[in-house]
């Protein structure tokens, strides 16, 4: 079967929501989980076998800098007597001319760090936010609008 090239998925239509809002000025996002695991050497043979022991989600997302938004619900950690942000995220990828779509809602997402201050003269401020989170659902693919 020969790829057709105008189905391949654009990341010009990627999405990424937070608290029922798009995003508009996220411009790259990524998220994956580490499978974990540890070698387990066997009587008889040569071959290390693996067994998963732990899983690690991970992801960053970079945009353009707006708001002190970010700055003001992950610095909450630094307030003595409040506890961590933790959120839900939601990241969608629907090109239109791709065979379809999908979204992946990534749960217990913490921010890695308090994005204080960042720019260069004469440059658009940018900003990256790395998280970590602790599970996801990825929804059965959805027919692109």
């Amino acid at each position: 079967m020969a790829l057709d090239a105008s189905r391949t998925i654009n990341g010009t239509f990627g999405e990424v929501w937070y608290d029922g809002e798009w995003l508009t000025n996220i411009k790259s996002a990524e998220a994956a989980v580490e499978i974990n695991k540890e070698e387990i050497q066997r009587a008889g043979t040569r071959w290390v076998a693996h067994k998963v022991t732990s899983l690690t989600g991970s992801g960053t997302m970079t945009g353009y800098k707006i708001t002190t938004e970010f700055i003001e619900r992950i610095g909450q950690v630094a307030d003595d007597t409040k506890g961590p942000f933790v959120t839900s995220i939601m990241m969608k990828l629907a090109d239109p001319e791709s065979f379809g779509a999908y979204r992946v809602r990534l749960k217990g997402v913490q921010f890695d760090s308090i994005p204080l201050m960042n720019y260069e003269v004469g440059s658009i401020v940018e900003e990256e936010l790395p998280f970590t989170f602790t599970g996801y659902e990825l929804e059965d693919k959805i027919q692109a609008q």
